[in-house]
């Protein structure tokens, strides 16, 4: 498991830096950064993965969403990876921004041509853990997993389907139960075939019927979102109640589905993780 590092930067007395690596999972050269925070320097410290939504990459997250600092002084090592395999130019990838390119919807496609590279599942989950704790400081017993929209979605149905592989857990604005709206429609008769029954593994109002997160989940959503018919939050809420799934779920007055969005309950979000991971 060997990395290529494209560039390196001190930031808040630790360092930001971007990677690649030719993955196994999608075999393709895949691109990701991680922020290593100062405590690294004297052993491993919980790494928090962060999933970002349709159409962006590796990078969106760390330059938009302000959380090198509060990561810092909390210990925190911050690991974002891109939203797609690329350089494939697979018929029709490039179509849509809403499928293909930047929105691999963390899933492993059944369906051809996607099935031998569209497996953001397995990077995320399997891959990708496993190539930081090889290369970076970070804890092989204390992994957070957090994301916006199209990654909400993915952190969501990870940790469902992987809970033991994170310990700890939340999303802003996910797609909660795409199965039921026109991106997920979309993205998962292409990707996953026109069965819809396969379509509920990667669902995490469905997949609550049957499974339970055993921590705490952290959700915050805004209300003025432009996307909101597509998120559903209120089917999370209502499939978590009735899963006992513990659930904390904050609706925002005014508050649309950008950055700026995020960077408002990006502490909180921090803090979550923390409660758990450095405790």
């Amino acid at each position: 498991m060997t990395l290529t590092t494209r560039s390196t930067h001190a930031c808040f007395g630790g360092t930001q830096g971007f990677y690649s690596h030719a993955s196994e999972s999608t075999g393709t050269v895949m691109n990701f950064a991680v922020f290593t925070p100062p405590q690294a320097a004297q052993g491993p410290v919980p790494a928090l993965y962060y999933l970002a939504g349709l159409t962006c990459t590796e990078e969106t997250f760390v330059i938009k969403a302000g959380a090198q600092r509060l990561a810092a002084e909390l210990g925190l090592m911050l690991v974002t990876c891109d939203t797609s395999p690329r350089g494939l130019n697979l018929p029709g990838e490039a179509e849509s921004w809403d499928f293909g390119l930047a929105a691999g919807f963390y899933l492993d496609a059944t369906e051809a041509p996607w099935a031998p590279h569209y497996r953001m599942g397995s990077y995320v989950n399997v891959e990708l853990p496993a190539l930081i704790e090889a290369h970076f400081a970070a804890s092989k017993s204390k992994r957070g997993l957090f994301g916006h929209s199209m990654g909400g979605h993915g952190a969501l149905v990870s940790a469902l389907r992987h809970p033991g592989q994170w310990q700890s857990l939340s999303a802003l604005a996910p797609i909660s139960n795409p199965s039921a709206v026109p991106w997920g429609q979309k993205a998962f008769s292409r990707y996953l075939g026109e069965d819809a029954a396969q379509w509920k593994t990667y669902d995490a109002c469905e997949l609550l019927k049957t499974a339970r997160y055993p921590g705490h989940i952290l959700v915050d959503q805004g209300l003025g979102d432009q996307f909101l018919p597509q998120l559903m939050p209120d089917a999370l809420e209502a499939a978590a109640k009735a899963a006992g799934q513990s659930l904390t779920l904050r609706r925002h007055a005014g508050y649309d589905h950008g950055y700026y969005f995020i960077q408002t309950f990006m502490a909180d979000h921090l803090r979550h993780h923390a409660a758990t991971l450095c405790a």
